[in-house]
C-alpha cells in the first residue's frame, strides 16, 4: 500500500505524518496543516503493521500522529501547536531547523 500523498509547496521541506483512521489528533494535525497551505505524506500505521514497526523504531513511540517536517521529529499534534506558538514552525518550514 502506498502513503496518501496531499500536494505540498517544493519550496517547504516534505512532512510525513504517521496516522490511523479514528485518531481525532490525526484530523486536528491534518487541519492545522491544510490550514496553513501545506501538504504532507500520510503514514497509516493501523493498516500496514511495518509502517508502524519504523514509526516506533524512528519516534521510540506508539501514539500517534507523529509528524516530521524534513528529518525533524516534531512529535505530536501538541507538540507541532507548542512548536508553532513558540513561533519556531516557520523557521523549520523554511528549512531552518529548530
Amino acid at each position: 500500500m502506498f502513503p496518501e500523498t496531499t500536494l505540498s509547496d517544493a519550496s517547504t521541506p516534505e512532512i510525513t505524518l504517521y496516522s490511523t483512521a479514528i485518531c481525532p489528533y490525526c484530523v486536528m494535525a491534518k487541519n492545522f496543516l491544510k490550514s496553513k497551505g501545506l501538504g504532507w505524506t500520510e503514514v497509516r500505521i493501523d493498516t500496514d503493521p511495518a509502517a508502524r514497526e519504523a514509526m516506533v523504531a524512528k519516534t521510540r513511540r506508539t501514539s500517534v500522529p507523529q509528524i516530521f517536517i524534513g528529518q525533524t521529529h516534531v512529535g505530536g499534534y501538541d507538540d507541532l501547536m507548542a512548536l508553532h506558538r513558540a513561533g519556531k514552525l516557520e523557521p523549520l518550514l523554511a528549512g531552518e531547523g529548530v
